[in-house]
């Protein structure tokens, strides 16, 4: 099975799969697509023909047959059972759901708020972009750090890397760039910290990413 990853270094949802990739022990070829030179290279026919929501990240599979798969969860969700081991998913049916709230509570609670094209619509309204990012970051990690209380471990649930931990580790690289208040949140810098002392982590980093590029 060949498997290409389109992406970009400091998109969240790339990153995320970026993660899993590595803790699957999967190989991978790199694609960038840098989301604001010339207006946005994937607004390109040629990358709107393979993803028509013209976003990042897009995993193509060859495995006999040649197709694609987008939008972050659904890939995570596939390698999981693509490739079963290392499991990113507890095999206890409450903790495997807590994983996949963890994980919405970041994919379509907090990250959607923050993105480019929500904060350039905000910006054009005279909204303060900033400002809403932020806020929407720290009451998504406030909604984060209660959901896991019961059933943290070394990570976000339990002593195992999951996909949870997988979507938090983008987002607090992303609260850092729009001043929330990590200080107070112990815990979640905990499993920061545990996450990345895994390789797997350490190169999924998007400070580390070919397309990297220095931030404002």
């Amino acid at each position: 099975m060949k498997l290409t990853l389109h992406g970009y270094w400091r998109s969240s949802a790339t990153w995320r799969v970026r993660i899993a990739l590595g803790l699957k022990g999967l190989a991978y070829a790199y694609v960038p697509v840098h989301l604001v030179k010339d207006g946005g290279e994937q607004h390109s026919t040629s990358y709107r023909a393979k993803n028509p929501m013209r976003q990042v990240p897009l995993l193509v599979v060859e495995d006999g047959l040649t197709w694609e798969l987008t939008q972050s969860l659904a890939i995570l969700e596939w390698l999981e059972e693509a490739a079963p081991e290392p499991a990113i998913l507890p095999r206890d049916l409450r903790l495997r759901a807590r994983v996949r709230q963890l994980a919405e509570i970041v994919n379509s609670g907090i990250q959607p708020l923050h993105n480019l094209s929500t904060l350039n619509a905000l910006k054009s309204l005279g909204g303060d972009e900033k400002a809403f990012a932020k806020s929407a970051i720290d009451k998504g990690l406030d909604a984060y750090e209660a959901a896991r209380r019961d059933v943290g471990g070394r990570f976000s649930v339990g002593d195992s890397p999951t996909i949870a931990d997988a979507c938090l580790m983008p987002q607090l690289y992303a609260a850092r760039r729009f001043g929330a208040d990590l200080d107070a949140r112990k815990a979640l810098l905990d499993i920061e910290r545990a996450c990345m002392n895994l390789e797997a982590f350490q190169a999924a980093h998007a400070d580390r990413q070919v397309d990297a590029q220095p931030s404002p």
